[in-house]
């Protein structure tokens, strides 16, 4: 009996250490305000919905909190300044319509271009 007992215990505890955090939505006026996670319940976005089409600023973060992404929606389309952190790199892009216009790549102070599209 005992054994069974700690059988059923273990099986709750891995049950529930594997739930994933379900988004939560918020309506803050005209958008709606959505927070997605991570598996191990760190936030991995924070953004806007606005006609069920990403609009606004967006955040994106890395499973360890960290942030790794930051810029804007039109209508679900991306526009204007990103930025992408990795590792010891920021690289900034450019978007036009969903579409890439210029791309800058900074390793810590050293700025230099990597790629230009028009």
């Amino acid at each position: 009996m005992r054994n069974l007992i700690f059988i059923a215990l273990i099986a709750t505890l891995s049950l529930s250490a594997q739930q994933k955090e379900a988004p939560k939505f918020t309506l803050e006026g005209r958008l709606t305000k959505a927070v997605f996670y991570h598996d191990n319940g760190e936030i991995a976005q924070i953004g806007y919905f606005k006609n069920k089409k990403r609009h606004g600023n967006w955040i994106s973060y890395y499973r360890t909190g960290k942030k790794s992404a930051t810029g804007l929606y039109r209508s679900g389309l991306k526009t204007g300044q990103w930025f992408f952190w990795k590792e010891n790199n920021l690289i900034e892009v450019i978007y036009k319509d969903n579409k890439i216009v210029n791309v800058l790549e900074w390793n810590n102070s050293e700025k230099k271009m990597i790629a230009v599209n028009e």
